[in-house]
């Protein structure tokens, strides 16, 4: 993990965030598993009311570096503070579905 020198404000924007978020709409079906989970628009419709009034946005990058694939996931804050992160991901195939499935996968991790 990666942050700005000081991450005061971005604590307690998150803090007030995190404690007025409810819980994500299970709405999507895995048809391999038989199992309900909540997808990507479900997560965001979940958190980013909260996060927007706390002053907090996220940028999610995916990226490849030297054959490793990931995610970067980069919170921000009004006052400029910052936190930021990889989720390294290893996908099943390495055809353009395969990496956009690791992908998606891991940016609602």
């Amino acid at each position: 993990m990666n942050k700005s020198e000081s991450i005061a404000n971005l604590a307690k924007a998150l803090s007030l965030a995190q404690g007025a978020m409810g819980k994500a709409a299970m709405s999507s079906t895995n048809p391999h598993f038989k199992s309900k989970y909540a997808d990507l628009e479900s997560l965001w419709d979940a958190c980013k009311p909260h996060l927007t009034s706390n002053g907090l946005s996220v940028i999610q990058n995916p990226s490849c570096e030297g054959g490793q694939y990931y995610v970067e996931t980069i919170l921000l804050h009004s006052s400029g503070e910052w936190l930021s992160g990889r989720c390294f991901i290893q996908p099943s195939k390495l055809d353009p579905h395969g990496i956009m499935s690791a992908y998606t996968y891991a940016r609602r991790g």
